[in-house]
């Protein structure tokens, strides 16, 4: 990546089949990077390459988006309903409707922000209480940012703002800035930014000392050098828990970094750091999916990639992620009709498991908090 000593400012949307082309690549690359990267969550690279050695595709027979692509869908159809007046009190009650007030047994999808979100809304708490437990701080929110870059493209400011509205069910402090930071930098490539500028429209959004910012300078600054030294810079030794913001975010972006915004070596090097790697690498395959577009992603793995099978969400099940960046660019406000009957659920979401991993200290990484 170029020399961050001078940035060039994010320019101006494209056409209308640019954008198109863009949005299909956002959207279509998070799938993709989701999957590709479910396998590896919460692994360390030694354990990916004791299992696959490098992975360089899919290594399930039947790849498939995890909670990461169909918190997303939940959002870019959120974001289709209401545009740009989305509201907090909007945000709420969707996850009323699509979620919390489902009579569909105990809430089986995301982690533990979501879980945590759930429990606060079934009793009743309202936003922004709500976001109020123990892991507002999570990367639930940049998980499901992308959609706000698109609809946005080319206004950074106006796509963390959304995000904002859109977490303040959900997150709080460093997992807003998480999800502000997703949603600009894909509103930048959306305009056709270089990656250099992509950052900066991450920087920018979020504030100069907050933990996110720190992480994210330190991985971009290092990206050059490949993964590991991003990976250095960034993990947290010792942290029980993959899917902190500051962490996670920075990972994504020093991967899209590290390739220079290419999608193939973007998307596998977040997969081969481990860590939450389904989101580290939906992340990076939003990033670079907009910045280079859908043609850039390997037919291989775009054909993989089929409607959401609601393993998490099952008010998602059949809403394919094409589909939602089609009405995103449409240039919001689109009505949403009543979701489709559920489809079968094909595969359970277990919940995270905070136990099945450990990292050793690591004194730059700590240097970074």
């Amino acid at each position: 990546m170029a020399s961050i000593a001078c940035i060039p400012s994010v320019p101006s949307p494209g056409n209308a089949a640019d954008l198109r082309e863009r949005a299909r690549g956002a959207l279509l690359g998070l799938a993709v990077g989701d999957a590709l990267g479910a396998p590896a969550e919460n692994m360390k690279p030694s354990e990916i390459r004791a299992r696959w050695g490098r992975i360089t595709g899919y290594v399930t027979d039947q790849p498939a988006g995890t909670d990461d692509t169909e918190y997303a869908i939940f959002s870019g159809l959120l974001l289709a309903r209401h545009g740009s007046a989305l509201t907090p009190a909007h945000v709420e009650a969707a996850w009323h409707e699509w979620i919390a007030d489902r009579a569909e047994g105990p809430f089986r999808g995301a982690g533990f922000s979501e879980r945590g979100t759930l429990e606060n809304l079934r009793r009743g708490l309202a936003v922004p209480i709500s976001a109020q437990h123990r892991h507002a701080w999570s990367d639930g929110l940049a998980m499901r940012a992308a959609p706000f870059g698109v609809f946005a493209a080319g206004r950074p400011a106006e796509a963390a703002r959304l995000a904002a509205v859109d977490g303040s069910v959900s997150h709080d402090g460093e997992g807003i800035y998480g999800g502000q930071a997703v949603a600009a930098g894909v509103a930048a490539a959306m305009a056709g930014a270089p990656p250099i500028a992509v950052v900066a429209s991450a920087l920018a959004v979020i504030p100069d000392d907050s933990w996110t910012a720190r992480s994210l300078r330190r991985a971009v600054t290092v990206a050059h050098r490949g993964e590991r030294a991003v990976r250095s810079a960034v993990v947290i030794g010792g942290y029980p828990w993959t899917d902190l913001a500051p962490e996670a975010v920075a990972l994504a972006f020093g991967a899209y970094a590290a390739a220079d915004g290419d999608f193939r070596q973007a998307v596998l090097t977040a997969v081969n750091m481990g860590r939450d790697a389904d989101t580290t690498a939906a992340v990076a395959g939003a990033l670079a999916g907009a910045t280079q577009g859908v043609s850039a992603i390997p037919a291989e793995w775009a054909t993989a990639i089929g409607p959401a099978r609601g393993s998490c969400l099952p008010a998602m099940a059949g809403h394919h992620v094409l589909d939602v960046a089609e009405l995103l660019v449409q240039g919001g406000g689109v009505t949403v009709q009543e979701l489709p009957p559920d489809v079968p659920v094909r595969a359970d979401c277990p919940p995270p498991d905070a136990t099945a991993f450990t990292l050793a200290a690591n004194d730059e990484a700590e240097a970074a908090r």
